[in-house]
């Protein structure tokens, strides 16, 4: 009996082991006609947008050249992102050497759709001021490689990503982090 329980942990052991070890290795097809992300990395150029807010106007990348800028990828149904708009909203308002930028992307990820999003943000009254582009489809936050929210981008003057992190950055560590960027 004794040698039957051990036989028996040990192939499902190694199933478990065998399922864990093939997770990695899947088989994509890729059709001609499909178009490749890429995602940036530190150092490279960051990858160039033109958004429109959810007051309609439009917004470029190229807009911001020579300004240091933080991007905030963010969504509604995040808690950890509603909690910390009123706190971004104060980081707008504060005299800095860089630009804050937050971008919201409908229908990926779970995020309303435009519309949806935009009546649900004229609610929102912890954060007037502050600047939120809409990624529809969620093209931009996979070009910066956005797994999860929130997510926080740093963009040098010179247009290069200095880091992509994933999480909450407060106000005293975003302005810390851009104290260390050119």
């Amino acid at each position: 009996m004794k040698r039957i329980k051990i036989l028996t942990l040990a192939t499902v052991l190694m199933l478990l082991l065998v399922a864990c070890s093939s997770g990695g290795e899947t088989k994509t097809e890729s059709k001609s006609n499909e178009t490749t992300t890429t995602t940036a990395s530190a150092g490279e150029a960051a990858p160039d947008f033109t958004l429109t807010d959810v007051n309609g106007k439009t917004h470029s990348l190229k807009d911001y050249e020579g300004k240091k800028i933080y991007v905030k990828f963010w969504a509604s149904w995040c808690p950890i992102c509603l909690a910390g708009l009123e706190e971004l909203n104060t980081l707008q308002n504060t005299k800095k050497d860089f630009e804050v930028l937050t971008v919201v992307a409908p229908g990926y990820k779970n995020e309303k759709n435009t519309a949806d999003f935009k009546k649900w943000f004229s609610g929102v009254e912890e954060a007037p001021d502050i600047t939120v582009l809409l990624d529809e489809g969620g093209k931009i936050a996979d070009q910066y490689g956005v797994r999860g929210y929130p997510t926080s981008a740093y963009i040098s003057s010179d247009g290069k990503v200095v880091q992509t992190l994933p999480g909450h950055a407060s106000n005293e560590q975003i302005i810390e982090k851009f104290k260390e960027i050119k």
